[in-house]
């Protein structure tokens, strides 16, 4: 598992490296030529991620300690942990909720991953009562915020596991709200850096 000052670093290294990478990356590695070895994972709604989204960490946990699994649903799993990863582990403001953030097509990506993890545990005889649990829970969720028909441009797209989905890096700069993220935690790890520097400075010295 990754430590939250390991995602943090994480952040850092991405925010530095954005602009280098806007030039070359486009919205994601896909291509009408791609690989398409890997399993096909349902398209995901718009309504759906922002409820899914609450329940992720429940349905990983649950699919994580799942035991009657088989190779297919074990490669779903890892896709959307994967994709989680690349997408900054959901933690870039309106990568789920806001269809302009350059992160909201691999969020789509990592919670159709999810929902597909979800459905799959439906018919597990050890998971089948907790999964169907979760399932009414979004279902009521869903209903309560009137999400059901919410769509966007990515609603319809399907996934595979053997095309991973990046985050449109050449779209950052245009939305204020990564991009001030980004920025932001850049600058206060170069802050930190430099009070590390001075605060260790002093201990070199006297060491001589």
């Amino acid at each position: 598992m990754i430590r939250p000052i390991g995602r943090l670093a994480a952040l850092a290294l991405i925010a530095s490296l954005f602009p280098l990478l806007a030039g070359n990356t486009s919205a994601h590695e896909r291509r009408a030529g791609g690989s398409h070895t890997g399993l096909e994972i349902p398209a995901i709604s718009h309504g759906e991620m922002a409820v899914i989204a609450d329940y992720r960490g429940e349905i990983i946990a649950l699919a994580s300690r799942a035991v009657d699994t088989n190779e297919p649903f074990r490669r779903v799993l890892n896709y959307a942990e994967i994709q989680y990863s690349y997408c900054v582990w959901g933690r870039m403001p309106g990568s789920v909720t806001d269809e302009e953030s350059p992160f909201n097509e691999c969020a789509h990506a990592y919670l159709a991953a999810t929902k597909a993890v979800l459905m799959a545990m439906r018919e597990m005889p050890r998971e089948a009562t907790a999964a169907g649990e979760i399932i009414s829970a979004i279902d009521i969720d869903m209903a309560r915020r009137g999400l059901a028909l919410i769509t966007c441009q990515f609603s319809g797209e399907a996934f595979n596991t053997a095309q991973v989905v990046k985050p449109n890096w050449s779209r950052v700069p245009l939305h204020p709200a990564s991009m001030a993220s980004l920025t932001g935690l850049a600058a206060l790890f170069g802050l930190a850096g430099l009070v590390f520097r001075r605060v260790l400075r002093p201990k070199a010295q006297s060491s001589e």
